[in-house]
């Protein structure tokens, strides 16, 4: 089952991707797709660090997600990626055209994907439109994928205040 677990900032999404990925019954491969670029990015990493179950394979992967994916598809894995906003981030940074020719990418390998895979994502489009250009490129896009995202896994989650929503299909 694919799934895509959204929600804005502390909103609890990354625990219930956590809850879901250990009651899989399967061994778990965490993609964290972070780059502590400052002191404050480097304690975000280290809290969700300390809330991982230690014998969870970690791998960090700030680009090459739909490589990753592919490869790790059909290996009887659950697959946890947290958070593709931070991926998308990271592609941005590199220039619009390879952000979007990165989500294209990933939207195939998600869609192409056999296994559990369950990917976490900030909700972003529910603000005020960002001033700047860059900061609109993101909300834009993010949203976009997003789009993309769910219209080829089988559930949809809006996690707010802890409390998850289902969107679309149900995890029960």
């Amino acid at each position: 089952m694919r799934q895509l677990i959204l929600g804005g900032a502390r909103s609890g999404k990354s625990q219930v991707a956590q809850e879901r990925a250990t009651t899989a019954g399967q061994p778990v491969v965490y993609i964290a797709t972070a780059q502590a670029q400052d002191s404050e990015m480097e304690q975000r990493i280290e809290l969700h660090r300390q809330n991982r179950p230690s014998e969870w394979e970690i791998q960090e992967i700030p680009f090459d997600l739909p490589d990753a994916l592919t490869s790790l598809s059909g290996k009887g894995k659950t697959v946890l990626v947290d958070c593709l906003t931070l991926w998308l981030t990271n592609l941005l940074l590199k220039g619009l055209e390879p952000m979007q020719e990165g989500m294209k990418a990933l939207t195939a390998a998600v869609d192409d994907f056999e296994g559990n895979l369950i990917l976490v994502s900030n909700e972003v489009g529910w603000g005020i439109v960002p001033m700047g250009e860059l900061s609109r490129q993101f909300q834009d896009n993010t949203g976009r994928l997003h789009q993309d995202l769910a219209a080829v896994v089988e559930v949809v989650t809006l996690t707010v205040a802890g409390i998850p929503m289902a969107v679309k299909g149900d995890i029960k």
